[in-house]
């Protein structure tokens, strides 16, 4: 039986692989967060990997946010950064392969067509600074990994976008949104589900683990306020709108204005389909309902 240990298993993403892993009957997961492995540690994942002959390492956990990384800047290149490397390097002498997760962040949001993985990342955040560099530390102490950048991710765990508008909509009789900022939301769901077939491939064939850089978000792309009116319409909340411009939102730390990812190279290397973003908005806020 193959085995797999999840980091940051309490976060958006953790949550969904806890929630889909069940359905590989034939895989061990054994899922962590900082209270049972300390990442930052490199001791103690030696310790917690010896004897154990995992095969994979999914790496879900992060410092993610954007505006307390410009004044945790330690912190958050010890979890970013130092963390990855800390795996990688525990990874590479135990023959484990490695699939960590990244973000859009790395690139600088000035591009007017879809990111592809060989363009030049050019991080203007402390966030993306450390992701950046926690990709490049992995890429050079193990070379048997997977980087996965993703984008807006949000989930029916932990707190996010989508939950933030459903709470304000409920609250507010207005809100006001950007709408000069483009990307494509992604479920957490739909990227763990992405995560598991990589994983059912190389298990059938282990060529079929192609090291390297991937891009992952959901189809199509949106601004932060054509997202809210969606979720907005599929919730049934009826809170007005407005549209406003970067300028106006007095954000402490500037956004990428353009992150829109393309996944082609993930698409054909996996042979994975990946839905719409409003179709799995959909499947997503119908859960919140019967929560």
């Amino acid at each position: 039986m193959k085995k797999v240990l999840v980091t940051g298993s309490q976060g958006q993403l953790g949550s969904e692989l806890q929630q889909i892993a069940p359905q590989m009957s034939d895989v061990e997961f054994v899922f962590t967060d900082v209270d049972t492995l300390d990442i930052c540690n490199k001791e103690a994942i030696e310790q917690f990997v010896t004897n154990k002959s995992f095969d994979f390492i999914i790496n879900c956990a992060a410092y993610t946010s954007v505006d307390k990384a410009e004044e945790d800047e330690d912190k958050c290149f010890t979890i970013n950064c130092e963390a990855v490397r800390n795996l990688g390097e525990v990874a590479a002498s135990n023959g484990i392969k490695v699939i960590h997760i990244s973000t859009d962040y790395v690139f600088d949001g000035t591009a007017h067509t879809p990111y592809t993985e060989n363009v030049k990342i050019n991080p203007k955040t402390v966030y993306g600074k450390s992701k950046a560099l926690g990709e490049a530390d992995l890429k050079r102490v193990c070379l048997d990994a997977v980087i996965i950048r993703t984008s807006w991710l949000y989930s029916v765990y932990g707190n996010n976008f989508v939950k933030t508008m459903l709470k304000l909509g409920k609250e507010r009789d207005e809100l006001k949104v950007v709408f000069d900022q483009i990307g494509t939301p992604t479920n957490a769901a739909d990227l763990a589900s992405a995560i598991l077939q990589i994983i059912a491939k190389t298990i059938e064939n282990e060529n079929a683990f192609k090291t390297g850089v991937y891009h992952f978000s959901n189809e199509g792309v949106c601004s932060w306020y054509d997202f809210t009116i969606a979720i907005h319409r599929l919730a049934g909340i009826t809170c007005n709108v407005v549209p406003i411009e970067s300028k106006e939102y007095p954000a402490k730390t500037p956004r990428p204005f353009y992150s829109v990812l393309n996944k082609s190279k993930i698409k054909k290397t996996f042979d994975i389909s990946i839905p719409h973003w409003e179709e799995s908005l959909s499947f997503c806020i119908e859960k919140l309902k019967k929560q």
